[in-house]
């Protein structure tokens, strides 16, 4: 065994079904899609087909579907078109969403003069509901959205979507959700929990890096973020990215029919390293919601202060782990997690976070343990 991927939430290895998908595309189907003659128009089937899965999957209408760059491009859009074009004043959030929700929260404050409000978190990571509620109830009359993110990145603890739609359909707020991390491991249908706002990129679920799509509801007129030509509808300019359009459809196909069976797999090797961890540790704790309503994929893990603590990730590279200390976006940078700082952990602890996908094996978490205990002997108290 020469290396361990368990950096999944960071991005995932594409599959070979999609690599497959997306070859013909590349060698043979170069017409552009904006193009009327025969090559361009067989290139729009492609893009439009597309759309039909991607709409399908979250049970949209392919109306309300469009192809982006990816999560941050998506969140961005949804964020700033609806203080530009939508009338927002207000966003609700947290202070442990992600690096792109937050820092283009901050943006459109600044820019648009939107007031916004940070909801508190517990201990595990999860939205105080009660000051959702009140921070929905004492809008000042402005215009509000609340934006969520479905599952965190880093610790894996998810909000209630069910009850936020909710909460917010009763106070007549809009709704966005960062659903990056969720889409094709969990099942979402915008018909049976609306939702204004949707993001999504295809490198989370084994697809090409460089695309992702948003999902906007038709009750929301927003006008293009990315000026230029005509297409996705007027919505969004530049030449489509087409095969990867087409490697996200496949991916997400393949994510929401083997969805289970996936899920399934995943659990039992997050459930063993779990255990593993614990027989051959002392101290060991968990960041987030660990056996609640919880990101399956993803696992933090808090190790106790050694002096070791500091070069520990580089420490696990070197051994042949590939593991992520604090947020995907800063994979390989060590420095202070907002969402740990936000959560109060200890910041004497050591945090890891493994992240897992159906390609992952037992075997693999064993060679993990047997490294950390190389790196860090810590021995289990004997009575």
């Amino acid at each position: 065994m020469n290396r361990v991927y368990f950096d999944n939430a960071a991005t995932t290895p594409i599959s070979g079904e999609v690599i497959d998908a997306m070859l013909p595309v590349l060698r043979n189907q170069y017409g552009n899609p904006s193009s009327i003659h025969a090559e361009g128009r067989s290139v729009r089937a492609l893009i439009e087909n597309a759309r039909k899965t991607v709409a399908r999957s979250i049970g949209a209408s392919t109306a309300e579907i469009f192809f982006t760059s990816g999560g941050t491009e998506s969140n961005n859009m949804a964020l700033k078109c609806a203080a530009r074009d939508l009338g927002v004043q207000r966003i609700i959030s947290s202070p442990i969403e992600h690096h792109c929700g937050l820092h283009t929260i901050e943006s459109v404050q600044q820019q648009a003069d939107v007031e916004v409000v940070w909801l508190p978190v517990n201990a595990l990571g999860r939205v105080d509901m009660n000051a959702l509620e009140q921070a929905l109830a004492d809008n000042g009359g402005k215009k509000t959205m609340v934006s969520l993110m479905h599952a965190n990145n880093e610790i894996g603890t998810m909000i209630d979507l069910d009850q936020v739609s909710a909460l917010c359909a009763q106070y007549g707020a809009l709704l966005h959700s960062d659903t990056v991390q969720s889409i094709g491991h969990f099942h979402l249908d915008v018909g049976k929990t609306p939702i204004h706002f949707l993001s999504g990129a295809a490198h989370k679920f084994h697809g090409p890096k460089g695309v992702g799509f948003i999902y906007i509801n038709g009750e929301c007129p927003v006008h293009p973020f990315i000026d230029g030509g005509g297409q996705e509808r007027n919505m969004r300019g530049g030449t489509e990215n087409v095969y990867g359009i087409v490697g996200l459809a496949k991916a997400l196909e393949l994510a929401c029919a083997e969805m289970e069976e996936r899920a399934d797999h995943i659990r039992s090797i997050r459930q063993y390293m779990i255990e593993r961890l614990q027989e051959s540790f002392d101290d060991i704790q968990f960041n987030g919601d660990l056996y609640g309503h919880s990101l399956y994929t993803v696992l933090s893990v808090s190790f106790p202060p050694s002096p070791k603590n500091e070069l520990l990730l580089l420490s696990l590279d070197i051994a042949g782990v590939s593991a992520s200390g604090g947020s995907a976006c800063s994979s390989g940078a060590e420095k202070g997690s907002h969402v740990l700082s936000a959560i109060e952990a200890d910041p004497a602890r050591k945090s890891i976070r493994f992240s897992f996908s159906h390609y992952n094996t037992r075997d693999e978490v064993d060679f993990v343990v047997e490294k950390l205990k190389s790196i860090l002997p810590v021995p289990v108290t004997t009575i």
